[in-house]
């Protein structure tokens, strides 16, 4: 391949990309605002449960993990065991084992270096949003993937570190009775809801929802930890029982053909 041919497909390529990207942006700009409260709301916890300045700092630049970080605070605060934390934020961010084994085969062209970066910004906007753009089925088409999860992931990145960031600085600031905490939970069911896309989200969204209520007693804020797991659980059940309705509804097709 000749010199010009290839600059022209590389700028092409760009184009694509940079397109994309702007489609991307476009497409979550809707939940900037709610991830901004969400971030406000988490930097302030990390210092109300007793994290010092360059402490919190040093979390929400990286964890990046927000439902992580607000399980873990209160077993911080509360002394318990580190292997409690442990496991509770390890379960909290199983999903992103799911996550990273949907978006993984769309990036494989990529040499790894460049597979760890978007790994960090990996979120759960990230995953709601880029397979509604790109189903599994465009695997081996990579024009346009990488300016589009970045058209996701920059932005998200930015407005959550921008809310935490202000919150940590301005912990002391806010009072109790400004209601900070109940606009964060707004802000959650505000990107919640659109990510519930199909039956499956939904009936994991129910069964750790009614889990977290039931098991809120627990000791340790254990009842966090079952949500999650029976929530992710119910999730993967619907989402095998639709699969497999949809191959025999394949299979009955072809055969009646």
């Amino acid at each position: 391949m000749n010199k010009p041919t290839a600059h022209i497909e590389h700028a092409a390529s760009a184009d694509v990309e940079k397109q994309a990207f702007r489609e991307a942006v476009k497409a979550s700009a809707g939940t900037m605002l709610g991830i901004f409260a969400w971030g406000l709301v988490t930097g302030m916890a990390m210092v109300k449960s007793g994290l010092t300045l360059w402490q919190a700092l040093g979390m929400t630049f990286l964890v990046f993990a927000g439902s992580a970080q607000l399980a873990a605070l209160p077993l911080i605060a509360a002394d318990v065991p580190l292997w409690v934390i442990f496991v509770t934020a390890l379960v909290v961010n199983l999903r992103f084992v799911i996550f990273s084994a949907a978006l993984a085969p769309h990036f494989a062209h990529l040499p790894w270096h460049r597979r760890l970066w978007h790994a960090y910004f990996t979120a759960d906007l990230t995953m709601g949003i880029f397979p509604l753009r790109f189903s599994a089925s465009t695997v081996n088409e990579p024009a346009g993937k990488v300016g589009y999860f970045n058209g996701i992931a920059y932005p998200n990145w930015f407005a959550w570190q921008g809310g935490s960031v202000l919150g940590i600085l301005l912990a002391s600031q806010i009072p109790q009775s400004w209601g900070i905490g109940f606009a964060g939970t707004l802000a959650l069911l505000a990107i919640m809801i659109p990510l519930t896309a199909n039956l499956a989200a939904l009936a994991g969204v129910v069964v750790a929802g009614a889990t977290a209520v039931l098991a809120a007693g627990l000791p340790y804020r254990l009842g966090l930890l079952l949500a999650v797991i029976l929530g992710m659980a119910a999730a993967m059940a619907f989402d095998a029982i639709f699969d497999r309705k949809k191959a025999r509804t394949s299979e009955n097709t072809k055969g009646a053909a």
